[in-house]
């Protein structure tokens, strides 16, 4: 078997796990390719010859692994999502073990899942003009990037901007410090369009849920499903951090009793297509990376568009 890895050096705290994980590959019988790249820039070049092997490992954050299922959208080519980021919700929600043994048995003998894709558009600020080309105005351009677990704007943005700096110290506890240094998040006037439905609302964020699990094994939605081509689409209500503690108890409880309510902190639709514009702007994030820009944004599911290696 061929197996080619794909490994971001600037995602998460290092992983010296990679190294064994790619000798359990090698003592196993699998001709395997490593490549680090240190720039999600890299990663067209990288995936440049994907097809011609039997596996993609994808090592970084979800964000690198979420680009690299968008790069591969379509084609087939099965991605193991390998835990090697700060968060790793996409490993988590497919299950993905931690052990490098577990992980080599995983990608060599495990089952092929098909799980729908993100796709975010969002408006990127025109870039510097020198002084001496300012007669031919850019206007800012449109930029398009794939998720796989969450994508939104506000509140959750906010934390993972705040987080950014902690994580190397702090791992996935630094969303929760991060929180608490932002207890009182924008509030704004959304106005969304869910597959042609108008509604006008506020609230401190709007969520795009395709994976529904996030840090410490919670659950934002009970009722997520990667494959079914729709997002959850979540609006936060909070005008105070506090204000999300019945959602975290809920989603606490909800391996003990049926589906916790969970609407006096946010309201949940279902939608395809979405167009999301909030005055004032709020910041956006795409599997836990911020991405420099705010609302307005767009997105839509591409059904079924990634395979994915899980555990037999």
């Amino acid at each position: 078997m061929r197996v080619l890895v794909i490994n971001n050096l600037r995602s998460g705290q290092g992983d010296a796990g990679l190294y064994e994980y790619v000798r359990e590959l090698s003592e196993a019988g699998a001709d395997v390719m490593l490549r680090p790249i240190t720039a999600e820039g890299g990663l067209e070049h990288a995936l440049r010859d994907a097809e011609d092997h039997d596996r993609v490992v994808a090592a970084g954050g979800d964000g690198t692994v979420s680009s690299i299922a968008h790069i591969l959208r379509g084609t087939g080519v099965p991605v193991l999502a390998y835990p090697a980021g700060t968060a790793n919700l996409i490993a988590l929600n497919l299950k993905v073990p931690l052990d490098p043994a577990r992980l080599a048995e995983t990608t060599l003998h495990g089952r092929l899942m098909r799980t729908d894709l993100g796709e975010l558009a969002y408006g990127v600020a025109p870039a510097v003009v020198p002084v001496e080309r300012r007669h031919r105005p850019r206007a800012g351009s449109r930029r398009r990037i794939g998720f796989t677990g969450m994508a939104g704007a506000g509140f959750d943005a906010e934390i993972m901007e705040g987080a950014s700096k902690l994580k190397s110290v702090l791992g996935a506890g630094a969303y929760l410090v991060a929180a608490m240094q932002n207890l009182e998040p924008t509030v704004a006037q959304i106005r969304m369009d869910l597959d042609g439905r108008k509604i006008e609302t506020e609230g401190s964020g709007v969520l795009l849920v395709n994976f529904g699990t996030i840090q410490f094994d919670l659950a934002v939605t009970h009722d997520s499903d990667g494959a079914d081509g729709l997002f959850e689409v979540v609006v936060f209500k909070t005008r105070h951090v506090t204000d999300l503690l019945p959602v975290v108890m809920a989603a606490m409880l909800d391996n003990i009793v049926d589906h916790p309510d969970r609407s006096r902190a946010m309201d949940t639709y279902r939608a395809r297509r979405i167009e999301v514009a909030t005055t004032p702007g709020l910041p956006l994030q795409s599997d836990g990376d911020t991405l420099g820009a705010s609302t307005p944004f767009s997105a839509k599911v591409l059904p079924l568009a990634a395979t994915w290696v899980v555990p037999a």
